[in-house]
């Protein structure tokens, strides 16, 4: 006997016939003999559902109440899920966070789980029980409820699975896997069998929507078994694991894309040593997260910098640079929107040099300007206009032969 953890998304619990559908995958591993623990998302477009209510109400709504607001949308589908599992003949057990002990940081919105004190699913599950778990929330150490952020889920999930030391963590979504590109825009996108964490990683960060980076950032460090599969469909997933064992020929595993990109341009910067440093400590202290960053030094010997962004962190951003101008020392702030970043990623990379030139190369000759470029040993990052990021992004999986047809 072993110990599951299953995690389950907002597709995969839209309806009422779909938590039926998730109550049968539930029973199938209960069945096998293993112990098992279920995280689940809200129900289908639920939070979204949430948020405009709360739109509805102010245009900046204060971020604690936010919380309490959404954090009710996975207490609906525990409280259903739980139901549909007793009148199949299991016994289940509901818990939000907070009840299954998820401390987190006290940042409302995006907070990072500190700690999990699993003592009271462990209770349940020992006597047998099923054990459902709200996922995507939890309480700081003062009682304050908060969330994960956005695909919050998935690393409730991994970080229960850890901190339970299961056997392995089923990540359950509307996909069978992690494949070389989005196939909901690239017909030929190919489902991969295995990638490793550092690949996932990646990829995540840089955009694919599968996996929430923090929970591939507690699955590497804590070694959890990770596999991607469907929740409609009978198929072996993707298995993400410490290096990928599958697939070893591709020095290219996958092409990611992210729309909304802002690029923010700090003018006539007083070209001092301390410059950047204060400027990124006064961002990170406001919770901004910043991506790509470039810097120039003028002949009149400022300095200006250009960083990216998330477009809906712009408004923001712009207030904390203002309301700091004085201490950050520059003369103007500039910003450009409407910008995507397409990504490619593969650990071959390492040893195979020129695969930075050849994504170049076919962008120029697609007519894709570059506006930024990042890079680090397994990626290489540009941002392009909106406008021309699905026609970068086919023209690299076709380049570096990622379809089903190569």
């Amino acid at each position: 006997m072993g110990l599951v953890v299953q995690k389950f998304g907002g597709t995969s619990v839209g309806s009422v016939e779909r938590i039926l559908n998730v109550a049968a995958c539930v029973r199938e591993e209960k069945e096998r003999g293993n112990d098992v623990v279920v995280v689940v998302s809200a129900m289908g477009k639920s939070t979204d559902q949430l948020v405009s209510l709360a739109k509805d109400i102010t245009k900046e709504p204060s971020k604690r109440e936010m919380d309490m607001l959404l954090s009710t949308g996975e207490q609906v589908t525990i409280a259903l899920l739980s139901m549909a599992l007793q009148q199949q003949g299991l016994e289940a057990v509901s818990f939000t966070g907070w009840q299954a002990g998820i401390v987190t940081e006290p940042v409302h919105g995006n907070a990072r789980i500190a700690k999990i004190n699993p003592e009271a699913i462990q209770s349940q599950i020992s006597t047998g029980k099923v054990a459902i778990v709200a996922g995507f929330q939890g309480v700081t150490e003062d009682g304050q409820i908060t969330t994960l952020g956005r695909g919050g889920s998935d690393t409730t999930a991994v970080a229960l699975a850890a901190a339970l030391k299961a056997d392995k963590c089923d990540i359950y979504t509307d996909v069978t896997g992690v494949f070389t590109t989005d196939p909901r825009y690239v017909k030929d996108a190919r489902k991969l069998l295995s990638v490793s964490y550092d690949e996932m990683l990646e990829l995540a960060n840089l955009g694919a929507g599968v996996l929430h980076p923090r929970a591939v950032e507690f699955a590497k460090n804590y070694k959890v078994q990770l596999v991607v599969r469907s929740s409609m469909e009978k198929e072996e997933g993707t298995v993400i694991e410490e290096e990928a064992t599958m697939e070893q020929n591709l020095v290219v595993r996958g092409v990611a894309f992210e729309d909304e990109i802002t690029r923010v341009t700090v003018l006539g910067l007083t070209n001092s040593l301390t410059s950047l440093s204060t400027i990124f400590t006064t961002l990170a202290q406001n919770h901004l997260n910043v991506d790509i960053i470039i810097q120039s030094t003028t002949e009149a010997g400022s300095a200006n910098l250009s960083f990216s962004i998330h477009t809906n962190d712009l408004l923001e951003t712009l207030r904390v640079l203002e309301d700091n101008k004085e201490e950050l020392g520059y003369e103007q702030l500039d910003a450009e929107n409407k910008l995507a970043k397409v990504s490619i990623v593969g650990s071959g990379m390492i040893s195979n040099p020129g695969v930075a030139a050849k994504m170049f190369k076919v962008l120029a000759e697609n007519d894709v300007q570059i506006k930024m470029v990042s890079t680090s040993e397994i990626k290489v990052s540009a941002v392009v206009e909106e406008k021309n990021m699905l026609k970068a992004v086919e023209a690299l999986h076709k380049a570096f032969e990622l379809g089903e047809q190569q």
